[in-house]
């Protein structure tokens, strides 16, 4: 089953994301992949990934760096596409392709980007996605960053809509949703 889990920053969203990938894993009897998407952009970033590693160490986990370009993942004949995925994040990989090293914001992501993960949910059916939920702010961004805000709320939602589990994660609390 493919499960959807958002929630605010450093909430335990990756940890819950790891058991649910691996219960399914066992239960299932097939291979347990992680897919990596953060492109480390400072020393803040590489600690999260360094963590997020220890936290995964012996879980049986493959790795799978894929910061762009979630689909080729389906192409790659090492990989099992009945085996149990964990994405992390959804919010990485729309950044990853929304914006270059200058900057510059491709208007064209997030469509490419919502195709992309509803393509990889059909083909898996056993994918636990996971994003940020930066909505509830109440300051007002740039137009970039709105853009930005809007698009991972469209994903978001489709992601929602698509997954046999809606799960919200809270100061380390989990609310089902669907």
């Amino acid at each position: 089953m493919n499960v959807f889990i958002s929630g605010g920053c450093k909430n335990g969203k990756s940890y819950h994301a790891q058991r649910i990938a691996k219960e399914q894993s066992e239960q299932l009897k097939k291979p347990l992949y992680y897919i990596a998407t953060m492109i480390p952009g400072d020393e803040e970033d590489r600690a999260r990934i360094r963590r997020h590693i220890s936290e995964r160490e012996g879980w049986g986990f493959t790795t799978i760096e894929q910061g762009k370009n979630l689909t080729a993942i389906l192409k790659d004949e090492s990989v099992d596409k009945t085996g149990v995925f964990l994405l992390d994040s959804v919010t990485a990989l729309l950044d990853n392709e929304m914006f270059d090293a200058n900057g510059n914001l491709d208007p064209q992501a997030a469509g490419r980007i919502k195709r992309d993960v509803l393509d990889f949910a059909e083909a898996t059916g056993n994918t636990v996605f996971v994003s940020d939920y930066i909505y509830s702010d109440a300051c007002r961004y740039s137009p970039t960053v709105e853009e930005y805000r809007k698009s991972l709320a469209t994903i978001d939602r489709a992601l929602a809509a698509c997954c046999g589990q809606v799960i919200e994660v809270a100061f380390g609390t989990q609310e089902r949703w669907k």
